[in-house]
């Protein structure tokens, strides 16, 4: 039997973008077994637009943590950061919760949590830089060698809650469609296969090297006839302009041009996306894109693309998985051959044909 069901939850889940997007099952399986519920959600800025119009969501808070950090630095703009922090705090305040879940366990989740009016302030084992001490339950259990979604969906069996069905797509509006379809028709795609490639990561040792890419999506193109396009944020042009550079057959180059949602439809469109572990992965994996992802120094069992379709290429490097952000040789990602790739691609696109 259930406990006393909420009438009002927030779930606290500020970023990244994978680990929001790992974080959309769980708001199915609450809104099908509190349908009535008011559910809110917390989260900075980046990440928030990828939730922002869900079906799920009665209100989404936007917390603007980064850019409030640097404005408080600068005299000139202390005043109107503090007033925006003001306010967000007062959105936070507004409502009292019946439950609150803390699904990031850190102490900028933590805060957050224990600022915000709710009855019941839950979370899960392992929370770091003292973020238990903000809830009002004992943390319930979860296993880090679980996938990073499965882990999130804990908080559904503490709660009794059936997870009998989910589909964790992003919600994409009619403009995010019409702009992907506007920009590939300018590129002179009808009815004929693409697949993305999205080389940049937020950690170097995540990084596979540029000419390796370059090879890779010239051989898709002339081998395999499939027509390749390049995703990324305005920041990661310079990197893949440079991996454009090398070829020989130019490809699409998309870098800066969409947004997180039309990425996401972008990628639903796609035969296949080949990625680096970054966040455009889960996106292309929870749009039903299937993926063959490049990993090194993270574990695919715990953050891979989840699903059974995908495919991971790692080299089993001893030392693999370190979890390190910086590395002197990084043996791990230059071990993995543009051949190796190449063959996994062509594997899923024939067997796809």
């Amino acid at each position: 039997m259930k406990k006393e069901e909420p009438n009002s939850i927030l779930i606290v889940k500020l970023s990244a973008i994978g680990d929001v997007v790992h974080t959309l099952p769980l708001l199915e399986v609450l809104r099908k077994n509190f349908p009535s519920a008011r559910i809110d959600w917390v989260v900075e800025e980046e990440a928030g637009q990828l939730i922002e119009g869900h079906e799920g969501i009665d209100h989404v808070i936007i917390s603007h943590r980064k850019s409030w950090q640097k404005r408080l630095l600068k005299l000139r703009e202390q005043s109107a950061a503090l007033k925006e922090i003001a306010q967000f705090l007062k959105d936070l305040r507004s409502h009292e919760y019946d439950l609150v879940i803390d699904l990031h366990g850190l102490f900028k989740s933590g805060i957050l949590t224990g600022l915000s009016r709710g009855k019941r302030k839950m979370g899960f084992t392992g929370g770091r830089e003292g973020s238990s001490l903000f809830l009002t339950e004992k943390p319930y259990y979860v296993d880090y060698d679980q996938h990073a979604l499965d882990r999130y969906l804990k908080s559904a069996d503490y709660l009794k809650c059936s997870k009998d069905s989910w589909k964790g797509k992003i919600p994409i509006s009619r403009s995010d469609k019409e702009t992907v379809d506007t920009l590939i028709r300018e590129y002179g795609i009808k009815d004929e296969r693409f697949l993305a490639i999205n080389p940049m990561a937020r950690w170097e040792t995540k990084l596979w090297e540029p000419a390796k890419f370059s090879m890779l999506a010239d051989r898709v193109q002339k081998d395999l006839c499939c027509k390749v396009i390049f995703t990324g944020s305005k920041q990661d042009r310079g990197l893949i302009d440079k991996i454009i550079l090398g070829m020989s057959e130019k490809p699409i180059n998309l870098t800066g041009r969409t947004s997180l949602k039309e990425v996401a439809y972008l990628y639903s469109k796609c035969a296949l996306l080949i990625t680096t572990d970054t966040g455009p992965m889960h996106i292309a994996a929870a749009m039903g894109c299937p993926v063959v992802a490049l990993f090194g120094p993270t574990a695919p069992w715990r953050t891979g693309p989840y699903g059974k379709v995908h495919r991971v290429i790692r080299d089993e490097t001893e030392c693999s998985p370190c979890f390190k952000k910086s590395c002197s040789h990084m043996t791990c990602m230059k071990n993995i051959t543009a051949e190796k790739v190449f063959d996994a691609v062509k594997e899923f696109l024939l067997g796809r044909r």
